[in-house]
């Protein structure tokens, strides 16, 4: 397996592993405590990941409960998530912030749902490029006489087989989201 190969692969892997946390903060109507991942809070003056300050649970499949491990950061703590924009309202008991999931419409399913195939679709571009950049470098090495012409077939051929799993990878990753939005 060639350089660019197992480089054009890492990339590959770097691509559907950020779809797949970008889809995380896509919410479902399950909760669901990845929703929290890019929430920093204002600990003593500097920013600090919520996952890092509190135990995050899901009690039901409509509640996430953050436990704070300094009580007296719980102000801070809901102001965090207010600044996150997850259009959830937090409340708390002096103990505990909890986040009630409401149930999605009807409508806000099918947005959701064309919001994930979107990324979807601009994930398997990033790829196609990858497969581009990748069948690119074969070229030169083939014109530079670095490769014969059969490896440079051979090494194409191995590309698409690349690229055609990945994007199959990221049409199961999209199907699932898809299937989470759509469960009631």
């Amino acid at each position: 397996m060639s350089h660019s190969h197992k480089t054009m692969e890492e990339k590959i892997s770097k691509t559907i592993d950020v779809l797949k946390s970008d889809l995380n903060t896509v919410r479902a109507g399950r909760a669901n405590p990845a929703l929290l991942d890019k929430v920093m809070v204002d600990y003593y003056g500097s920013p600090n990941p919520l996952r890092n300050l509190s135990n995050i649970s899901v009690p039901d499949p409509r509640t996430i409960m953050i436990t704070p491990f300094d009580p007296k950061s719980i102000g801070e703590i809901e102001k965090a998530i207010n600044l996150a924009d997850l259009g959830i309202p937090p409340t708390n008991d002096g103990k505990v912030v909890r986040l009630t999931i409401p149930p999605l419409t009807e409508d806000r399913r099918k947005d959701l749902v064309k919001t994930v195939k979107k990324m979807g679709e601009d994930s398997k571009i990033a790829i196609r490029n990858l497969r581009r950049e990748a069948n690119d470098a074969l070229k030169k090495s083939e014109k530079a006489g670095e490769i014969s012409e059969d490896e440079f077939k051979a090494d194409l051929d191995k590309v698409q087989k690349t690229i055609d799993k990945a994007v199959k990878d990221i049409d199961d990753v999209i199907a699932d989201k898809e299937k989470e939005i759509m469960e009631v």
